[in-house]
């Protein structure tokens, strides 16, 4: 076995009703919140934010933070912490919310400015107390090092570090049960596009990440659709959580790829979901790694199909890609570039955007080429 390194993450808090009970694990003193004036309006964050009223909390609500959250919104929300004075960030929504909060309390914390910190591995200092909780079960951000900010030109840009990692992860389950299927869609099959890269990861791939991408993948499988079809099944959606956050730290230690490298201009530059960026170009990208990754593929196949499970690995590496696009058609997702607005003469421009995640295009089974992201983005045209 070849030598590895692994870093398990946040302490996992799981249950119906946990967020209600987020006081327990922050230090004391003022608290930064930060969410979306949709998880709001929903009324989502109630609970928590309730359950540390009565605890006597000052709490500093920054609920500004959009779709693919900009440096002038992590800016603001950090100046929002300081100016309250806070001793620690809480990080509740979907990944952009929980994105803000990573960097919001790593500067907060450490006073490093943002522009030296990029990249990976150059945040070194260290952050306020970090609690994150997710209401979708997809991004799996609660887990990782990782926090990505839109530049302007539309440039996705991030920071990956160790002390971004938070202090707790909370997973509730009754917080994902208002969910559209849209919603429940996409970003649970992102949680199995991050299982998928993460077992293919060219770099830092180990045993470890391994065994929770394959349990990761199997949560997701078996319950995407059922979450989908019955939204108020809390078994499927606590499935669907703790397969995205199992997901999210097998990522964190082996790195995604090519697809979410695809992935993040469609974001930038059509304001396409994350999840649905991902999916798009979920086929394509596996079909253009198929000869390099075959095999690893088919240990996947029947995970996800239980029917491949006894075929040949050219079967059941096929049976993987079919698998997942029949799964996302059946759950209603966009299946072609053009019904989210792509048109033929965008994809220079992508292709360009695409090489940009060289952080991510490293770690592809097969290196990409501008050439072949153009081609990838006209087969999903």
């Amino acid at each position: 076995m070849s030598p590895f390194a692994f870093r398990y993450g946040p302490r996992l808090v799981m249950g119906e009703g946990a967020a209600a009970r987020i006081g327990e694990w922050i230090a004391p003193g003022p608290v930064l919140f930060v969410t979306d004036a949709q998880v709001l309006a929903l009324g989502l964050a109630d609970a928590a934010l309730e359950g540390l009223r009565v605890d006597g909390r000052a709490i500093a609500v920054f609920d500004a933070v959009e779709a693919d959250p900009s440096r002038i919104t992590l800016e603001a929300a950090v100046a929002a912490g300081r100016a309250a004075g806070v001793a620690s960030v809480i990080g509740f929504g979907g990944g952009s919310p929980m994105d803000v909060a990573k960097l919001a309390a790593y500067l907060l914390g450490s006073g490093d400015d943002l522009d030296t910190i990029w990249g990976v591995g150059n945040a070194r200092g260290t952050g306020l107390p970090l609690v994150l909780v997710p209401t979708t079960a997809g991004t799996g951000s609660e887990a990782t090092p990782v926090s990505i900010i839109t530049l302007p030109g539309d440039e996705k840009r991030g920071v990956s570090s160790s002390a971004l990692i938070a202090e707790h992860a909370v997973l509730d389950p009754l917080l994902t049960l208002g969910l559209p299927r849209s919603v429940t869609a996409a970003t649970g099959m992102d949680a199995m596009v991050h299982a998928i890269e993460a077992y293919t990861s060219a770099h830092l791939k180990n045993p470890m990440s391994d065994m929770l991408a394959r349990e990761a993948l199997r949560l997701l499988a078996r319950n995407l659709l059922m979450a989908c079809e019955t939204p108020d099944d809390t078994a499927a959606r606590s499935a669907m959580l703790l397969g995205a956050h199992l997901a999210g730290v097998a990522f964190a230690n082996a790195p995604v790829a090519g697809v979410h490298a695809l992935a993040y201009p469609l974001g930038g530059r059509f304001h396409v979901p994350h999840g649905l960026s991902n999916v798009l170009m979920l086929p394509h990208v596996l079909g253009f790694n198929m000869h390099a990754a075959m095999p690893l593929y088919a240990e996947l196949g029947p995970i996800v199909d239980p029917v491949l499970e006894g075929l040949g690995q050219q079967a059941q590496a096929a049976g993987l890609v079919e698998a997942l696009r029949r799964m996302s058609e059946t759950a209603g997702m966009p299946q072609h570039l053009r019904d989210v607005g792509v048109a033929a003469a965008d994809l220079d421009t992508l292709a360009a955007d695409a090489m940009m995640q060289e952080r991510l295009l490293r770690n592809n089974p097969r290196p990409i080429a501008i050439e072949d992201a153009r081609l990838l983005y006209e087969a999903a045209l």
